[in-house]
């Protein structure tokens, strides 16, 4: 593990926190990343999972949460209607997120003009309305409804990886053009059934990363603010390099403000080494970026049962980082010993000419760059992991 110290990086890192303290004191803008820290933490995202009954709501519910349709935990799933109530799912590591399983709409349990109060829809913040084939009139009046409280749904075309194995068969096959039949039958069953502007996202819940689930996951970035944004990306399923470039960028813009609240909770000094820094924070800052990566215990067993492969193999793929399980404060001393910029002072005069403010906290120069590298130095480790594990899943 190795980590170069470039100025030209350090300064570019630090113009955003230079222009934050150009307009406020040092002491207001570790208070304001504070709370925003705190705001991203306890965030919470509540996401309704809708649609006819038989649709395969509760494969959708497992497969955003990473899971397979039998382990422990998982939603209930059968050939007969088995959601008969509204019930939360919390993602296993981030249970400020929430997905939601809903009753199928139009049973004879639940009629279109009850099921609105019935699964109080008023406490999810988007809606995802699904089809296994076509989109009905009860699937419109749900969007009108949802349309009339100024949220935002979306339908979605469960089950096309079946279409597709079945059209596979037929003599000049050609997938995009399936694709795009499926898609405008979706539209114009909806149009006919009253919904002005119809966009229909194709997925199937076997593999997410095919069809149209990567363009339903960018909007619904696009749709949510900064701090749903970051819940939504921070615990979506690893399935691309795409998701995992979301991932690092939302950790990197935390770095800095970890940083400084870092120094100011109280610098201490680090065993062995001519530093200062708070190792319970970096500790549990390295263990949440592990998580959010699922570079840990339980992510790695989920994984291995829904793609069929040992435990070990995944592991073995973790070369530079470790799982969120053995990070312990001597593994973080440990790190730091490695770390030849820790031994220097370049780094903390570069801050200091640049940010002379922070020389007023009590060591803060100091542990803002030990805190500073450390984290940078292992998310990159991290995300290099977490490529080496995502390429174990798509061998062969």
């Amino acid at each position: 593990m190795g980590f170069i110290i470039s100025k030209m990086l350090v300064r570019l890192e630090l113009e955003t926190m230079k222009e934050a303290l150009d307009k406020y004191d040092l002491s207001y803008v570790i208070e304001e990343s504070r709370i925003n820290l705190d705001l991203l933490k306890n965030t919470t995202l509540d996401i309704a999972i809708t649609g006819a009954s038989g649709t395969g709501k509760s494969s959708f519910v497992n497969a955003l949460r990473g899971m397979t349709d039998y382990e422990e935990g998982a939603a209930e799933t059968g050939v007969t209607q088995t959601t008969t109530k509204a019930k939360g799912y919390p993602q296993p590591k981030f249970p400020k997120v929430t997905i939601w399983d809903l009753p199928g709409i139009g049973t004879t349990q639940f009629k279109a003009k009850e099921y609105l109060q019935a699964v109080q829809f008023e406490n999810y913040d988007f809606f995802i309305i699904l089809a296994s084939q076509r989109f009905t009139e009860n699937d419109v009046l749900l969007a009108q409804e949802i349309q009339k409280m100024k949220k935002k749904f979306y339908y979605v075309r469960t089950k096309v990886d079946n279409d597709i194995d079945s059209e596979k068969r037929k003599p000049a096959f050609d997938e995009k053009e399936t694709l795009e039949k499926i898609r405008k039958d979706c539209c114009d069953n909806l149009a006919v059934a009253g919904e002005p502007n119809p966009r229909v996202f194709l997925i199937s819940r076997w593999d997410l990363k095919m069809y149209d689930f990567p363009l339903l996951q960018d909007t619904l970035e696009n749709d949510l603010d900064d701090l749903k944004r970051y819940a939504l990306i921070t615990t979506m399923p690893n399935i691309s390099r795409k998701i995992l470039e979301k991932k690092k960028a939302a950790m990197e813009g935390l770095i800095w403000k970890l940083s400084l609240v870092s120094c100011a909770v109280g610098a201490i000094p680090v065993p062995g080494l001519s530093l200062v820094c708070h190792i319970g924070i970096l500790a549990g800052r390295i263990s949440d970026f592990c998580k959010v990566f699922g570079l840990d215990e339980e992510s790695l067993r989920q994984l291995a049962d829904r793609i069929g492969k040992p435990v070990p193999v995944l592991r073995s793929a973790i070369k530079k980082a470790r799982v969120a399980n053995e990070i312990t404060h001597e593994f973080v001393i440990s790190l730091l010993k490695k770390s030849y910029f820790c031994a220097t002072v370049t780094a903390a005069e570069l801050v200091l000419d640049f940010i002379p403010v922070l020389g007023s906290i009590v060591g803060g120069a100091g542990s803002f760059i030990v805190t500073f590298y450390m984290l940078k130095w292992f998310l990159n480790d991290v995300v290099e992991d977490a490529e080496s594990v995502l390429a174990k899943v798509l061998e062969n």
